[in-house]
C-alpha cells in the first residue's frame, strides 16, 4: 500500500506548490485533498489516518502546534514553518523534522529521505509533547511584535535589530532587509513578516514596500500628485503608491 501524506496550509498557493514538489521529490506518495485550516486538517487526519502530516505552523481553527498535540501516533509531523528566527533551535531534529518556507528541492528531498526510512522500518512516531511545548514558547504569540531578525548577507546570517530598519522590500518569496549597512535576506514572505511588525512604527507605503517611519525626514509631492518618502539616510527615497497616500496627507 503507497504511503500517504495530508498537507495543511492556510495559504493555498503555499499548499499548491509543496504537493507540487512532494510529487516530483516522492513519486510514490499519496497526497489527500489540501486542508486550508487547523480543524479540517484535524478531521482529515483521524478519518484518513496518514503515514504523514505537512503542517503550516499558523493556521486558523486549530494552529499546527495544537493540531499536533491532538495527532494520534501513527502519523509522522513534519512542521512548515516561515518561523525560522524563532522556531529552529525549538526543533529536535531526531524527534520531528521542519522545512522552511518557501521550501527548496534539496530540503524537501532531505526530509522525504527521512520519512521514507521511518515508513519503511515502520518506526512509530514519537511522543511530542515536550518539542511541541518548547516550540510554543519560541514562536511569538499573536499580538507579540518582533525586535529581532535573523537574515542573510552573502554566507552569513545576521542578526539585525527591528528598529535598525530602513524599510522592507518585497522579493520574489524573500524579503529584502534594507538598513544603513546594506542589504539582507529573510526567508518570509512580506505578508507574514507585516503581521509581525509594529503598526504604529512600521507603514506599509506600497504593496511590496513597508517602511520604518522613524527613519524618514520628509515626504514630497511630484507634479503629478505621487507621493514620495525621504529617509535619514539622505539618499534614499520611496515611492507611495495611491493605495497608502492618505496617510501621508499630514505630513
Amino acid at each position: 500500500m503507497s504511503p500517504r501524506a495530508l498537507i495543511a496550509d492556510d495559504e493555498a498557493n503555499l499548499a499548491e506548490h509543496l504537493r507540487s514538489r512532494l510529487a516530483q521529490a516522492w513519486p510514490g506518495l499519496e497526497i489527500l485533498p489540501l486542508a486550508f485550516n487547523g480543524l479540517d486538517a484535524l478531521r482529515a487526519i483521524e478519518d484518513e489516518e496518514p503515514d504523514v502530516a505537512f503542517l503550516d505552523i499558523r493556521m486558523p481553527g486549530l494552529t499546527g502546534i495544537e493540531l499536533a498535540k491532538r495527532i494520534d501516533t501513527k502519523t509522522h509531523v513534519v512542521f512548515v514553518t516561515a518561523f525560522d528566527q524563532y522556531a529552529v533551535e525549538a526543533f529536535d531534529r531526531e524527534v520531528v523534522d521542519y522545512i522552511l518556507k518557501p521550501v527548496t528541492d534539496e530540503r524537501l528531498a532531505r526530509s522525504v529521505e527521512r520519512l521514507q526510512r521511518k515508513i519503511a522500518s515502520a518506526e512509530k512516531p514519537p511522543a511530542l509533547d515536550e518539542m511541541l511545548a518548547r516550540l510554543a514558547r519560541a514562536i511569538p504569540a499573536a499580538g507579540t511584535k518582533l525586535r529581532w531578525i535573523r537574515a542573510l548577507k552573502g554566507e552569513l546570517v545576521q542578526q539585525i535589530a527591528v528598529d535598525d530598519v530602513l524599510y522592507f522590500q518585497a522579493s520574489d518569496k524573500y524579503t529584502c532587509v534594507i538598513t544603513r549597512e546594506g542589504e539582507s535576506l529573510i526567508r518570509m514572505a512580506l505578508s507574514d513578516l507585516l503581521a509581525q511588525l509594529d503598526g504604529e512604527v512600521f507603514w506599509q507605503v506600497h504593496r511590496g514596500t513597508v517602511v520604518n517611519m522613524h527613519e524618514v525626514a520628509a515626504t514630497r509631492r511630484d507634479l503629478g500628485g505621487r507621493v514620495f518618502v525621504k529617509l535619514k539616510d539622505g539618499k534614499t527615497e520611496l515611492a507611495v503608491s495611491r493605495a497608502y497616500a492618505p496617510r501621508f496627507r499630514q505630513m
